[in-house]
């Protein structure tokens, strides 16, 4: 009989190898020890950080600042020595930084501007003059040989800028002025021929012989010239482009090397200086070619006014039948992009640093007296306009409405926009006006942007 157990031998080597099996554990632990002590040592660091962090951020903000002072001093040093030690000169705006000239000579096609095609502008032709019922038939413009006691009212005028080219319009002369009469007299610059605006007399042969112009100005070395484009052969045929230039643009220019040819023409437009300006703040100057073109041009039947910082893009025949001609207005102007509230707009121009709180407060209050409303539509139109493109026939209302216009913005501030809405609400007989969406005035004109700050007369 077999026996079935199983022996199995034990020897003093089967404990050994579970003794090393034993023995691998007090590595772990150690490798646990190891990983605690860097964990610590983050700890700490953490807590430094933590504790110190203000003076560590003050060092690096003083650093940044040295670097980017290093920086400027860098770029004003190379500025310097690519365009050297420019010679001082009185009348002379010097600007080392070039414009971007990203928009300028873009010709795409217009996305809200209706033209007529290329072969129709090549035979567009004025309108003839229509015989129709006009509320205003004649317009006189006051002089100083007209009200000779006129000046006796400037007591009246506090600090509003009238002057001798303007006339001292009294308050009593302004209300007025808004009453329509088939004869109406108003102030409308030129007042005294010790006004200013002196123009030479073969400048103003040149302009007395437009028929049709598109025009804008430089005071102060602003702004550059920008060529127009996109027009046909037949509106160069007929519409004068006119620059109005004060002897600091023209220094200026000249010292950037656009210098006019012997016939007082750079390009296409033809460059008029004016000397003697009436006013020191150059953005008043510039009210002037802008409002009173009827004035400059005075058998022109058209006009299509441009901003400096604007590049005039469009065939002004095909602008003048597109605006005004198709709609049956005499009138064309941008809507406003951002408001449709003259209340409002002086909020923002007093926000935006555009005007003083104390002179808009005046003209605001003396709208609220005089009962503007503030709705943001005056005959379906909206009331608030930018007027960087005008464009407009010149007939008896809307000479006048120029007028009033004008006067406003001399007698309070120079934003025009809060002056417009005013003067179209009081002169109620200007209703065929074309307000124009913002997409359509980008359509006219590629914006650049204002190059330099102007220099005020006299500084």
């Amino acid at each position: 009989m077999f026996n079935n157990s199983l022996s199995i031998p034990v020897t003093d080597d089967q404990p050994d190898e579970f003794g090393g099996k034993m023995r691998s554990r007090p590595r772990r632990k150690r490798r646990k020890s190891e990983f605690r002590g860097k964990s610590e040592l983050a700890n700490r660091t953490c807590k430094q950080l933590t504790r110190w962090w203000p003076v560590l951020l003050f060092v690096s903000a003083v650093l940044l600042l040295v670097f980017e002072a290093s920086k400027l001093g860098w770029r004003s040093n190379t500025i310097k020595s690519e365009l050297g030690t420019p010679e001082k000169k009185p009348n002379v705006v010097v600007s080392p930084v070039k414009k971007s000239e990203g928009n300028l000579n873009r010709l795409d096609a217009p996305r809200c501007l209706k033209l007529l095609p290329p072969e129709e502008l090549q035979h567009l032709e004025f309108p003839e003059n229509k015989d129709s019922f006009l509320p205003i038939k004649k317009v006189i413009y006051m002089s100083d040989n007209d009200t000779p006691s006129d000046k006796n009212s400037q007591q009246e005028m506090g600090i509003t800028r009238f002057n001798q080219f303007t006339g001292y319009q009294t308050l009593n002369q302004r209300e007025q002025s808004f009453k329509v009469n088939e004869t109406a007299c108003v102030h409308c610059g030129f007042y005294s021929e010790s006004g200013g605006f002196i123009i030479s007399n073969k400048d103003k042969t040149f302009m007395q012989n437009c028929k049709s112009v598109v025009s804008t100005c430089t005071f102060g070395g602003g702004d550059d010239l920008y060529q127009p484009i996109g027009m046909s052969e037949t509106s160069l045929q007929k519409v004068c482009y006119v620059a109005f230039w004060d002897e600091t643009t023209l220094a200026t220019q000249e010292a950037q090397g656009h210098v006019f040819n012997e016939d007082g023409f750079i390009g296409k437009w033809r460059i008029v200086i004016v000397k003697n300006l009436p006013f020191r703040d150059q953005r008043l100057n510039g009210k002037i070619p802008k409002m009173l073109a009827h004035r400059l041009f005075p058998n022109a039947r058209y006009s299509i006014w441009v901003d400096s910082k604007s590049q005039f893009r469009r065939d002004p025949l095909g602008v003048f039948e597109s605006l005004l001609w198709r709609s049956k207005s005499v009138f064309a102007i941008s809507e406003h992009g951002a408001r449709s509230n003259v209340y409002d707009e002086a909020k923002a121009v007093v926000k935006k640093n555009k005007a003083t709180p104390q002179e808009v407060e005046v003209q605001i209050t003396q709208y609220n007296h005089d009962g503007l409303p503030q709705d943001k539509r005056f005959n379906g139109k909206k009331a608030l306009n930018e007027a960087s493109v005008i464009v407009r026939e010149h007939t008896p209302v809307t000479n006048l409405f120029m007028c009033l216009w004008f006067n406003e913005v001399v007698r309070f501030t120079s934003r025009d926009q809060l002056s417009f809405p005013y003067v179209l609400w009081r002169l109620k007989v200007l209703k065929n006006i074309n307000m124009f969406p913002v997409c359509t005035r980008k359509d006219l004109v590629n914006s650049m942007g204002h190059l330099r700050k102007a220099k005020p007369l006299g500084s």
